[in-house]
């Protein structure tokens, strides 16, 4: 469980509860982090939480698969519905107001301009 540079696990155990650090091992499935452009998915990892002076640090082992946002969905039909969620509703009402245009039309344009209100309205007047 701990690389001590040669020592004991149990005696590296007993001065980490000397120093006031609980160590629990847990139980994890899966762990996915989360950065600007892809997503970082451990699913046999070894996950350790070490509690000192009421910090909590979590340590993963394993080896991550990387893949893109948002590529990680499941279901063909909820990946549209979840590319909807992405823009808000009040966006596409004004949108749909300023240009005179359908709500539908409003959220393609809003898509196809990345959520940029300015460009939607330009594009459909």
């Amino acid at each position: 469980m701990f690389g001590g540079g040669g020592m004991n696990p149990r005696k590296m155990k007993q001065m980490m509860k000397q120093m006031g650090i609980d160590v629990t091992e847990l139980d994890a499935e899966e762990v996915v982090i989360k950065t600007a452009d892809e997503e970082l998915v451990f699913t046999d990892a070894q996950v350790t939480r070490m509690d000192a002076q009421g910090q909590e640090t979590y340590q993963i082992v394993g080896e991550p698969e990387t893949r893109e946002l948002g590529a990680g969905d499941e279901g063909g039909d909820d990946a549209a519905a979840d590319a909807d969620a992405g823009i808000p509703e009040d966006d596409i009402e004004i949108v749909a107001q300023r240009a005179g245009a359908s709500k539908d039309e409003a959220r393609e344009a809003l898509e196809a301009e990345g959520g940029d209100l300015a460009a939607a309205i330009a594009r459909l007047e």
